[in-house]
């Protein structure tokens, strides 16, 4: 366990010579003042205190030898207190035993015992809370991410039936009234579906990669609806590389066919466009002018189908509040649907 009581304990010990070689030269700088201002009772206590840390460290490094591999914190606490009153007990009979042996001042036990396991506690206790503390950050952590993957992955299969089911109902369409035109609607079909299905369940595409998806949607969309529909794809190249979550492009473009095509009666233009913005975000809109918001008004909420919903949830798991989407109705009348899309971290 990368993150349990067996890596903190192995961190307390130092794991290079230069570490330990600066260790053993702090120490003999303090034997060496004690000795040269005649301190020597106090040169005794400095050494019970580093026998008391001696023993706490070789105890912890020997607890982590012994705890099973799968051994949580408990085992590691429990083990703490007996560690720490030992050590201490053997640090106040050899400080006693020192100051009697060269006649010095000494401390009374009781002084010398609660000394050495303040200062035990000091050493392990306090380094192995900041440990524990971090392992349990880490693990929260990671099982958030667990969380948020599986909620992207089933948003992700949201997505993909709903796609296929509205394709093969236009495709159904098209038989029954332009049969002339059905293999050429069912060529883009299989052309986008040997694009689309590899990576219909990866986490991340690119930007060239949905707009080509996007591309062989329209091509199905103007078969189906003749003339009356025209689309404009503009994918710069320095653009194309950049990574989006797969299908959410999808999303919006159908979201357009649907609720501005359909409606109208006369000719629609449905168009989108992406461009990187001067604070370093992906900004992509599919417009069109087709029958337009309801009610008229300037910005309007997120809607409440599959496909919209689907935009919603996935940027919120994916990017938190570091991405924005926006339906709008435009000057001229038009519906925008605006992604931004951070670049910094990758769909």
């Amino acid at each position: 366990m990368q993150n349990g009581p067996q890596a903190a304990l192995r961190q307390l010990l130092p794991v290079n010579l230069r570490e330990a070689a600066s260790s053993a030269g702090l120490l003999l700088l303090i034997a060496c003042l004690a000795l040269f201002t005649g301190s020597y009772d106090r040169l005794a206590l400095f050494g019970a205190l580093l026998l008391d840390a001696a023993i706490v460290l070789a105890g912890a490094q020997a607890l982590r030898w012994l705890l099973p591999n799968k051994a949580g914190w408990t085992w590691c606490w429990a083990a703490q207190p007996v560690l720490l009153l030992v050590a201490a007990g053997v640090a106040m009979q050899a400080y006693i035993t020192g100051a009697g042996y060269f006649q010095l001042l000494a401390l009374s036990p009781a002084q010398i015992f609660g000394s050495a396991l303040a200062f035990g506690t000091v050493v392990l206790t306090v380094p192995l809370m900041y440990a524990h503390r971090q392992a349990r950050a880490l693990e929260i952590s990671e099982l958030q991410r667990a969380a948020v993957q599986a909620e992207l992955k089933s948003l992700q299969a949201q997505v993909e039936p709903h796609f296929l089911y509205n394709t093969l109902a236009n495709t159904r369409y098209l038989a029954r009234n332009a049969p002339e035109r059905a293999v050429e609607m069912l060529d883009h079909l299989i052309a986008y579906l040997r694009t689309a299905l590899p990576d219909m369940r990866t986490s991340s595409s690119t930007l060239a990669r949905e707009c080509e998806l996007a591309g062989h949607y329209l091509a199905l969309m103007e078969i189906r609806f003749g003339k009356r529909l025209t689309t404009r794809i503009d994918c710069p190249d320095g653009v194309g590389d950049l990574p989006v979550p797969p299908m959410m492009l999808m999303s919006l473009v159908e979201n357009a066919v649907q609720h501005g095509v359909e409606p109208k009666p006369g000719d629609v233009c449905v168009s989108v466009a992406a461009a990187l913005r001067g604070d370093g975000r992906l900004s992509i809109i599919v417009r069109d002018d087709g029958a337009g918001l309801q009610g008229g008004q300037g910005t309007m909420p997120l809607g409440s189908g599959v496909g919209l919903r689907n935009v919603r949830e996935r940027l919120q798991a994916l990017y938190g509040g570091r991405a924005a989407f926006e339906l709008r109705q435009a000057a001229d009348g038009a519906t925008e649907a605006e992604l931004l899309l951070p670049m910094e971290v990758r769909a």
